[in-house]
């Protein structure tokens, strides 16, 4: 079940994009969906499909994770 979570959130265009970003550093929910001309509930989402699959890790400091 692992690889076809991994292939589907590779699968879109938006969430590979949210990859390279973090290539280069930890950011927050907020900082992501500054760079996407998408709702916060669609970042949400595609975070949530990246974690899933196991390509994301979230961490909680102070109010934000």
């Amino acid at each position: 079940m692992g690889i076809q979570r991994t292939m589907k959130a590779l699968s879109d265009s938006v969430r590979r994009d949210i990859l390279g970003l973090l290539k280069t550093g930890r950011m927050s929910a907020g900082e992501i969906g500054e760079r996407f001309p998408i709702s916060g509930a669609a970042v949400s989402k595609h975070l949530s499909v990246l974690k899933e699959a196991d390509l994301i890790r979230d961490t909680r400091e102070g109010k934000f994770i």
